[in-house]
């Protein structure tokens, strides 16, 4: 059974950081994180190939970084200079698609972690 656990989500004031953490139960060839606010469509934030290319949504691009670490079956995503409007619901997925910017096609999603950034 696929199983993504995603943890250190939580509340910071606006300015500060967070590390999200993805534990996989398996190895998978993309992996990304998703995030979706109260009322709004699920967005990718960023995503990574197995040869580490990365790509990053507009408003997290120079501020978060996306890992890996393949032997621990780990992702991580650090989160800066966070601000309200990063508050949202984030999600761990991985898949096995050819494209790992094909977003609909991310086939395994972990329950998510809050991020609340208070102003």
């Amino acid at each position: 059974q696929v199983q993504l656990v995603e943890s250190g989500g939580g509340s910071v004031q606006a300015g500060g950081s967070l590390r999200l953490a993805c534990r996989a139960s398996d190895s998978y060839k993309c992996m990304a994180w998703f995030r979706q606010a109260t009322g709004k469509e699920r967005e990718v934030v960023a995503a990574m190939t197995p040869t580490g290319t990365t790509y990053y949504s507009a408003s997290a691009r120079g501020r978060f970084t996306i890992s890996r670490d393949h032997a621990a079956k780990m992702t991580y995503l650090q989160m800066s200079n966070l601000q309200p409007e990063d508050t949202a619901m984030y999600y761990c997925a991985a898949g096995t698609q050819f494209s790992c910017g094909s977003w609909n096609q991310y086939r395994y999603w972990g329950q998510g972690t809050q991020v609340t950034i208070s102003s």
